[in-house]
C-alpha cells in the first residue's frame, strides 16, 4: 500500500511538472506552435520512438496497442484506461509513460536508446489538450491550392511566406555571368560557351533571361541531362553484373529513348504508362522521324536489374529479382519503400505485406524476352497485309472447290479411334495440329495468330497449288528470319520430361522454370536445346530436378549465345506438339488428331483429317490446282515478308498469364500462405481495393490507378525530383520515400501548389521546369550572410540559392567541353569503357575503350556492373542495383587525387593549352581571361591575374631548375589549365 502511495505521488508530481513546462513554452529554442498539427509535429515523434512497438506491423507489436491509427490510440487498455484521451493529456497513459522516471515505466524504454526531448514531450502533451486530431499521413492526402495556376509569382510567394515566418533575409540576385552558367549546367549539363555568355551579358531586354531558359530547353543537350538524371532511378546498366557481367541487350536503346522523350517534352503520364505498360498500351507513340515505336522501349527499365547466372535455386532468384522490380518501381513512381513489407507488414507506413505480394503477382505474371528494337507501324500493316493475302488465297481455293464441298462433311467421325493405354503417363501441353495455339501466346509476327492447317501450299515458280498445310505451329509462315515466339501457359512441372515434337534452323526451344533466364551449364545448360533439323524430331527435356516448379515452354527463331540473342536470315522453327511425361515418350500422339467441331468452308477453316483428305484427292486429279492468280499473290508476300525483318533487338518483356502469389512468411517462397493475393495496387491508395480483372500481368491497370486523379502521390513525387536537381535538395529531401520515415517537406503548400500544377498542365516537364527557373527564387545569388548562415545553416527555407558541386558527368562533360575536344553526336551504341590496369576480374572486356571516351557526352559510355568508371565512381554516381534519386555529395581526397592525376584531366589541359597556344591571343592577361571565360564564365579580377602571374613565376623557377624541355611555354600553359580544373570553382555552382 505504502509503495502504491509513493507511485501516485511521483505521478502526480510528474503531471504537476508537465503542467508547467507546457505552460512555458518559450524555454525551447523554437517555441512551440499555436496548433500542433498531427502531421507535421507528432507523428515524426512517433515514428521514431513509438512505431517499432507500437505501429503497423502486428508481429512485433507490444501491449496490443497501436499508435499509428486513431482507433488504435484510443482504444481501451488492458489494464484500464486509455493511451490517449482527445482533450485531456492529464488522463492519457501515454503522456505518463513518456514523463515516468522508473526504467520499468517510461516510454520508450531504455533499452531502445530512444529518449523524447523536452520540447517533443510538450508538444505531445499540448496535441492531446487540443484534441488530438489525427490525420492521414501527409503524402496519402490529396494535394490542394487555393493559388492561380497561372500566377507567375507564386512560387516566390510562398517561399517568402515562409522566409517572413522564420525572420529571414532573402539575399540579391545572382549576376548575369552567375546565371547563364547555373541555368547551362542545371539544364544541360555543359557550361555556356563565351559566345553565349556574351550574348545573354549584352542583351538588355526585360526578357532577356527568360530567351535564354527556352534556349536551353529547346537545346539537345537537355534530353542528354534529364535522361542521365531518370537512368539513376531505373539502376540503368548495360551489363548484369555477377561472375561474367553479361550484356543487357540494347540497354543503349532505352537511353536513347529516354534523350528522345524528354527532348521532345512526352507529357509524363504517358511517359509512366510507357515504363509500366509500354507493350499493353492500345495507341502507340512512335517515332517521328523513323516510325519505330517508342513506347515499348520504356519498358526496358524491368531487365536493367541484376542478374545471377546459374544459381543453385532458380526460386529464390527468381523472389530477389521480382523483389527488386518492386522496389524500383514503387520508389521512382510513388516514393514508397514498398519492399519493406516483403517479409512482414511494413514496420512504419500503412503498407502490408498483402500489398507487397499482390504486386508480386504483378511482377511474376510479366516474361522477359527479346523485343524487336525496330517495331513500326509499316511493319504492323505489312504483316497484316500478308495475312489478308493469305486470307485471299484459302478463300480463292475454298471458292473453287465449292461444289464438291459437302463431300468432306463427315470426314471427321471416323477420327480418332486410337485409344490411349496409360492416359495418366503424359500430359498434352499443348496441340498445334488443328488450327489454333491450343491456349498458347503469339509474340511478334513469326508464327501469326494461328496455326498453318488449311494453308495452301503453291509452286511459287507456276503457282500451281501443292496441298494445304497440315496443322503445326510455323515461324515460317510470313518468312525465315522473322522474329516470334510461342509460349505455353504456365505449368507445374509434375512428370519427369516435357518433350516437345520440332524442326527447324538455328532456332531454340527453352524451358524457363521460375521465369529464369540465364540459362547455360553446368546446371541449366539442358533446358534449352538448338534446333537444328530439317525432319521431325522428338525434343526431350529432362526437368525431374525441378519437379514441382512453375515453368512454361518457349519456342522461338534464333538462338542465345551468351546470353545474347540473335536471329539468323535463315532461322525457322515449327512444332506439332509439347508434351509432358514420365517413361517413354508416348506415341498415341501420333495417332491422336485434334477434333474440329465448327467447320468453315468459305476461309477453309477445317479439321485436320479433313485436310488430309484433301490433298490424298489434289494428289489423284480430283480436285482443281490451277491458280494462276497465286504467283503474283506470292511475289507480293515475298516482298512484304521482307520489311518484317529485325536488325536488333533490346531485352524487353511480354505479357504472361496472370499469376496471384501467396504471401511468404518472412519473405521464405518456401512457406507460401494458403490464401493467394489478387493483383492489386497499394490499399492505403485510392483505388487500393480495386482487383485488376485482366488475364494477363495486370501492368496496365497498375499504370491507370497510379494515374488515378485521386492518387495523391505521382504528381508530388516527380514534381519534388524535378525541384531536387534544380535546387540540389527536394522540397521533401527524401526523394524517393514519401513514408513515415521520409523526411517532411521544407514548403508543403508548395510541393501541393506545383503537384497540382503539373497535373492541370498537362503533366508537361519543360513547362514546370520553365516556371521553377524563370523564378525569383532560383535567381537569388549564393551569397550568404553570416547571419543567415547561422540563422538556417542548411539553407532550408531558401533565402539564397545553395552551393551546388556538379555531378560526376556535368565534371567530365565540362572538361571536354572547355578543353574544346567535345563531341555532341547523340545517340547509338555505348562508347567501349577506358579500362585500366586495376581494373580486373572475370568478365573483363578484352579490348579497352579510349581514355577520352572518343570525346562523347558521359552519356554514351558504357555502364558495366563489374567496371565502373572511376571517376564517374568517385564523383559519387551510384551504383546501379537500387533507385538512387538523390546521389551522395561527398568532399573527399579521392576526388582532388582523380583531378591532379587522372590521365584524362591531363590529357584535357594539354589539349586545351594547345587550343589556347593557336588562337594567337596577345598577351598573357589575354590569355588568362580566355581560360577563365570558358571554364567559369567570366573574366579573371586583378587579384586573379596577379595570383596567375605568380604561378606562372613559380613554374618557370621549378623548370630552370629541371632540364630544359622543348616546348617549355606549352608545359606552362598546360600546368595552369590543369591547375584551373582543380579550383572548386571548376566543380561548383557558385
Amino acid at each position: 500500500m505504502f509503495f502504491s502511495r509513493i507511485k501516485v505521488l511521483i505521478l502526480i508530481c510528474t503531471l504537476g511538472g508537465l503542467g508547467i513546462s507546457c505552460d512555458r513554452s518559450q524555454q525551447f529554442s523554437e517555441p512551440l506552435p499555436k496548433v500542433v498539427d498531427f502531421n507535421f509535429h507528432v507523428k515524426p515523434i512517433l515514428v521514431q520512438n513509438c512505431y517499432l512497438c507500437h505501429g503497423p506491423d502486428p508481429s512485433s507489436r507490444k501491449a496490443e496497442l497501436r499508435l499509428d491509427t486513431y482507433e488504435g490510440a484510443t482504444a481501451a487498455l488492458k489494464e484500464g484506461g486509455h493511451a490517449i484521451v482527445p482533450g485531456k493529456a492529464s488522463k492519457s497513459h501515454m503522456v505518463q509513460r513518456i514523463y515516468n522516471e522508473d526504467p520499468g515505466m517510461v516510454m520508450p524504454p531504455p533499452e531502445t536508446n530512444l529518449k523524447l526531448t523536452e520540447r517533443e514531450k510538450a508538444l505531445l502533451n499540448k496535441w492531446i489538450d487540443q484534441g488530438a486530431e489525427w490525420k492521414d499521413h501527409w503524402s496519402f492526402i490529396k494535394p490542394e491550392t487555393k493559388i492561380a495556376l497561372s500566377d507567375p509569382k507564386a512560387i516566390d510567394f510562398i517561399i517568402e511566406k515562409k522566409l517572413d515566418e522564420k525572420g529571414l533575409e532573402k539575399v540579391p540576385l545572382a549576376n548575369k555571368n552567375s546565371l547563364i552558367r547555373r541555368v547551362s549546367y542545371l539544364l544541360t549539363g555543359l557550361p555556356p560557351n563565351p559566345k553565349e555568355v556574351q550574348e545573354f551579358i549584352s542583351d538588355t531586354s526585360s526578357v532577356a533571361y527568360e530567351k535564354l531558359v527556352d534556349r536551353y530547353l529547346n537545346s539537345p543537350a537537355y534530353g542528354e541531362r534529364w535522361a542521365r538524371h531518370w537512368m539513376d532511378l531505373v539502376r540503368y546498366a548495360e551489363t548484369k553484373g555477377h561472375e561474367f557481367d553479361y550484356a543487357i541487350t540494347g540497354a543503349w536503346k532505352y537511353r536513347d529513348y529516354l534523350i528522345r522523350a524528354f527532348n521532345e517534352d512526352v507529357p509524363y503520364d504517358q511517359f509512366l504508362k510507357e515504363h509500366i505498360a509500354g507493350d499493353l498500351l492500345p495507341t502507340t507513340r512512335e517515332n517521328k522521324e523513323t516510325g519505330v515505336s517508342e513506347s515499348r522501349l520504356g519498358t526496358t527499365f524491368y531487365v536493367m536489374g541484376e542478374g545471377t547466372h546459374s544459381p543453385v535455386d532458380v526460386r529464390q532468384d527468381e523472389a530477389d529479382r521480382i523483389d527488386n522490380m518492386i522496389d524500383v518501381t514503387t520508389k521512382t513512381f510513388q516514393g514508397l519503400t514498398v519492399s519493406c513489407a516483403k517479409c512482414h507488414d511494413h514496420k512504419f507506413d500503412p503498407i502490408t505485406a498483402a500489398d507487397y505480394y499482390a504486386l508480386y503477382g504483378v511482377m511474376e505474371s510479366t516474361r522477359f524476352s527479346p523485343v524487336p528494337a525496330d517495331l513500326s507501324k509499316d511493319k504492323k500493316l505489312a504483316a497484316k497485309e500478308i495475312e489478308n493475302l493469305n486470307s485471299y488465297m484459302r478463300k480463292l481455293v475454298a471458292g473453287k472447290w465449292d461444289t464438291v464441298k459437302n463431300s468432306y462433311e463427315n470426314t471427321d467421325q471416323a477420327q480418332n479411334t486410337a485409344i490411349n493405354t496409360n492416359e495418366e503417363a503424359y500430359s498434352v501441353i499443348g496441340d498445334f495440329r488443328g488450327r489454333d495455339f491450343d491456349g498458347w501466346t503469339s509474340d511478334g509476327f513469326a508464327f501469326g495468330q494461328k496455326t498453318t492447317l488449311g494453308n495452301p501450299i503453291v509452286d511459287p515458280a507456276t503457282g500451281k497449288l501443292l496441298g494445304l498445310d497440315e496443322g503445326k505451329a510455323s515461324s515460317r509462315a510470313m518468312g525465315m528470319g522473322i522474329f516470334g515466339a510461342l509460349r505455353s501457359p504456365n505449368i507445374i512441372l509434375d512428370k519427369d520430361f516435357v518433350g516437345v515434337r520440332a524442326l527447324g534452323k538455328n532456332s531454340s526451344i527453352r524451358i524457363i522454370i521460375d521465369n529464369f533466364q540465364l540459362i547455360q551449364n553446368p546446371i541449366y545448360g539442358g533446358i534449352d536445346q538448338k534446333v537444328n533439323t530439317g525432319e521431325w524430331n522428338n525434343l526431350v527435356f529432362n526437368v525431374a530436378a525441378w519437379k514441382g516448379r512453375k515453368a512454361y515452354i518457349e519456342i522461338l527463331p534464333g538462338t542465345y549465345e551468351r546470353h545474347k540473342y540473335s536471329l539468323q536470315e535463315d532461322a525457322f522453327i515449327e512444332a506439332q506438339y509439347a508434351v509432358t511425361y514420365d517413361g517413354e515418350w508416348p506415341l498415341d500422339l501420333d495417332k491422336v488428331m485434334p477434333t474440329q467441331l465448327n467447320y468453315n468452308w468459305a476461309v477453309l477453316d477445317i479439321s485436320p483429317v479433313t485436310v488430309k483428305r484433301i490433298n490424298e484427292d489434289l494428289k489423284n486429279g480430283k480436285l482443281p490446282s490451277q491458280f494462276p492468280e497465286f504467283k503474283s499473290v506470292l511475289d507480293s508476300s515475298k516482298q512484304l515478308a521482307k520489311t518484317l525483318k529485325t536488325e536488333s533487338f533490346v531485352n524487353g518483356i511480354y505479357d504472361g498469364y496472370g499469376i496471384d502469389s501467396p504471401v511468404f512468411n518472412r519473405g521464405n517462397y518456401k512457406e507460401p500462405s494458403e490464401e493467394h493475393i489478387p493483383r492489386r495496387f497499394l490499399s492505403v491508395l485510392s483505388l487500393g481495393d480495386s482487383i485488376f480483372k485482366s488475364e494477363g500481368s495486370g501492368r496496365m491497370e497498375l499504370a491507370e490507378v497510379m494515374l488515378n486523379e485521386d492518387n495523391p502521390l505521382t504528381s508530388r513525387v516527380m514534381v519534388n525530383r524535378i525541384w531536387h536537381h534544380l535546387f540540389g535538395k527536394g522540397i521533401v529531401e527524401t526523394v524517393d520515400n514519401f513514408g513515415l520515415q521520409g523526411k517532411l517537406p521544407s514548403h508543403p503548400e508548395l510541393l501541393d501548389y506545383l503537384a497540382v500544377k503539373f497535373q492541370k498542365e498537362g503533366w508537361s516537364v519543360k513547362k514546370l521546369i520553365r516556371a521553377i527557373v524563370t523564378s525569383e527564387t532560383f535567381k537569388r545569388s549564393t551569397v550568404r550572410s553570416d547571419a543567415l548562415a547561422n540563422t538556417d545553416p542548411n539553407n532550408i527555407y531558401l533565402a539564397s540559392f545553395p552551393v551546388r558541386r556538379l555531378e560526376a558527368e556535368a565534371i567530365r562533360d565540362g572538361i571536354l567541353a572547355v578543353s574544346e575536344s567535345l563531341d555532341s553526336t547523340m545517340y547509338g551504341t555505348p562508347v567501349a569503357t577506358h579500362l585500366t590496369a586495376f581494373m580486373q576480374g572475370r568478365g573483363r572486356p578484352g579490348k579497352s575503350g579510349p581514355l577520352d571516351g572518343e570525346g562523347r557526352r558521359s552519356i554514351y559510355l558504357e555502364v558495366r556492373r563489374n567496371f565502373l568508371e572511376p571517376m564517374m565512381t568517385t564523383f559519387d554516381r551510384p551504383i546501379p542495383f537500387s533507385t538512387f534519386g538523390s546521389r551522395n555529395v561527398t568532399n573527399v581526397p579521392s576526388q582532388s587525387l582523380i583531378l591532379m592525376n587522372d590521365p584524362l584531366v591531363a590529357q584535357q589541359a594539354e589539349i586545351m593549352a594547345g587550343k589556347l597556344m593557336e588562337k594567337e591571343l596577345v598577351g598573357f592577361e589575354e590569355k588568362v581571361q580566355w581560360i577563365y571565360m570558358q571554364t567559369f564564365s567570366r573574366l579573371a579580377s586583378s587579384d586573379e591575374l596577379k595570383k596567375a602571374s605568380d604561378f606562372f613565376e613559380m613554374l618557370r623557377t621549378m623548370e630552370e631548375k629541371e632540364a630544359s624541355k622543348e616546348n617549355q611555354e606549352m608545359e606552362l600553359w598546360k600546368e595552369y589549365c590543369h591547375s584551373i580544373f582543380n579550383l572548386k570553382e571548376f566543380i561548383y555552382l557558385i
